[in-house]
């Protein structure tokens, strides 16, 4: 059952992700690596995809702390919240990144975690394991974006792909978490809502 107490938690916890200064325990992927020339326009290009991953990080850490509010197996509530605490160090390092590349991080975050925040809550009212199920169908899909992004990421610009690099590493541990712990396959019409809905995100970040 929810209680006050633990509302005003987690809206501080949302006031820290899209307003804060996020911090990483471990190091950031590209801490030994030297910047490259880059031109200006592949800098600006560099820069809308950190900002999209960036927005996409606001994204789940609001997922994950609505699942985690709704939840109803302890076990599920504390692998969300880790999870989320995790999310937190791609969080800094993306901020890190847009910023070294003169880019500026997306006025539409607050939309972004306030619409993720929600949709996170009805998951975890539905139940753990679609809960779980969603979180996994959620991680794949970023997966499948950063990869993309590995593709698209200027060559030279080692320090950005190698922060991806390990965004992705991270994205597909969480899944497989989610699915041993017995997360549902979703239905399709849902894996592909979920998609649009990605597609929204990612294409209106890259310029605001």
């Amino acid at each position: 059952m929810l209680n006050f107490d633990r509302l005003i938690v987690e809206f501080d916890k949302g006031l820290r992700t899209v307003f804060g200064q996020p911090h990483s325990v471990r190091a950031h992927p590209d801490e030994d690596l030297q910047d490259a020339p880059l031109d200006e326009a592949a800098k600006k290009h560099a820069a809308a995809l950190m900002r999209v991953n960036h927005s996409g990080e606001i994204c789940a850490q609001a997922l994950y702390q609505g699942q985690a509010l709704t939840a109803r197996d302890l076990t599920v509530q504390r692998t969300l919240e880790q999870a989320a605490r995790e999310e937190t160090e791609h969080l800094a390092w993306t901020a890190r990144r847009v910023h070294e590349l003169g880019g500026h991080l997306s006025m539409l975050n607050p939309f972004w975690y306030a619409g993720s925040l929600a949709i996170g809550a009805v998951a975890g009212l539905i139940g753990d394991k679609w809960n779980l199920g969603f979180l996994s169908e959620t991680e794949r899909q970023v997966g499948r974006h950063l990869q993309s992004h590995l593709d698209r990421l200027p060559p030279q610009d080692e320090k950005s792909r190698a922060i991806v690099a390990q965004m992705y590493e991270d994205e597909i541990g969480h899944a497989e978490m989610a699915s041993s712990l017995g997360g549902a396959e979703l239905p399709q019409p849902v894996q592909l809502a979920m998609k649009l809905n990605s597609k929204v995100m990612t294409g209106t970040a890259y310029w605001i």
